[in-house]
């Protein structure tokens, strides 16, 4: 499923005083429609953490979860540039938003509702089209708003608490478990182990990275649904920030983060997915780089050329968190 695109974000529906989870608010189209804009969002209709629940429901009355989906994104770019996601380099998509021409006019290249879209990354033996076929038919796959954050994740019943101070980890975590995508089997009473590592986009001008999440939703007997948000590696109170003016990170952030993660509440009547979100620090959004980068000031009326008024919008977000998803990895009960 395409969790991120040029249109927005579809990982969780987010509203104040109805959505714990802050980070669902990530380039959330106002629309449900790109035809209609005067329909607003809904809650249940088309994200994928809720359709992901409803896969476990389906598959406790029939016994089959046809919700199983691996995660990627993608740019939907109409320009014939794949892969051209960063916020600082962005020259809009020439399709649903302002269309397509010979030559960059003034002002932003792209309505303020979207963005430069997202890269969808394979975890492959080799770059051929049989073996990346066969990783995305296993799942084995993570999504990205634009950077080139580098994810693993795994689940297992065996994995040593100090796994991730281990060279060989991702040997021991796929001969102890199963990668992003899998389906986790389970031999004993004890509760899973998670191993989640995240490395920050190796480019010069990359923004370093703030925490590591487990989203997991699991569906008890009774057919109750519930999520969880577990911080498990980074700090989400770091300090760090980006000044609006100039476009410049400051605070501390992290190269690298990794945690092997218990979870202690594992029911094991009860079916179950989880997987990974990786948080970058506090950045820029393409448009606020466009605005600096033309010396607008939205206190001075004679800064607010023609194209840029977007700039001193209301509905303009100057700062963004880039992020990465992993597919998920499933848990059913045994039968009998």
């Amino acid at each position: 499923v395409e969790i991120m695109q040029h249109k927005g974000a579809s990982e969780c529906y987010f509203k104040a005083g109805v959505t714990e989870d802050e980070l669902c608010a990530f380039e959330q189209l106002p629309t449900d429609n790109i035809a209609v804009y005067d329909t607003p969002p809904q809650p249940d209709t088309g994200f994928v953490r809720q359709v992901l629940g409803e896969g476990l429901g389906i598959a406790a009355q029939l016994g089959v979860n046809p919700y199983q989906f691996g995660f990627i994104a993608s740019t939907d770019t109409h320009l014939g540039t794949p892969g051209a996601a960063e916020e600082g380099r962005f020259l809009g998509h020439g399709g649903a938003g302002v269309p397509a021409r010979d030559e960059v006019p003034p002002g932003l290249p792209d309505k303020l509702e979207y963005n430069p879209g997202g890269l969808a990354v394979i975890w492959a033996e080799e770059n051929s089209r049989d073996v990346l076929f066969d990783a995305l038919k296993r799942r084995e796959t993570y999504a990205t708003s634009g950077p080139r954050i580098v994810a693993r994740f795994f689940a297992g019943q065996d994995y040593p608490e100090d796994l991730c101070e281990r060279e060989d980890r991702i040997e021991r975590a796929y001969a102890g478990g199963v990668p992003m995508g899998g389906e986790l089997t389970v031999t004993s009473d004890a509760p899973p182990r998670f191993l989640v590592a995240a490395s920050q986009d190796p480019g010069a001008t990359a923004t370093p990275l703030q925490r590591v999440q487990i989203i997991k939703g699991a569906l008890d007997a009774s057919g109750q649904y519930r999520e969880q948000v577990i911080d498990v590696a980074g700090n989400a109170r770091n300090g760090a920030s980006v000044d609006t003016q100039t476009c410049e990170t400051r605070g501390p952030g992290y190269a690298q983060l990794c945690s092997v993660w218990t979870d202690e509440e594992f029911d094991p009547a009860e079916r179950a997915f989880y997987y990974a979100r990786v948080v970058e620090n506090p950045s820029c959004r393409w448009s606020q780089r466009i605005c600096v980068a033309n010396q607008v000031d939205c206190s001075d009326p004679d800064t607010i050329t023609e194209g840029f008024e977007g700039c001193c919008a209301a509905d303009h977000r100057p700062v963004i968190q880039e992020r990465a998803w992993t597919s998920p990895v499933w848990y059913s009960p045994t039968e009998g």
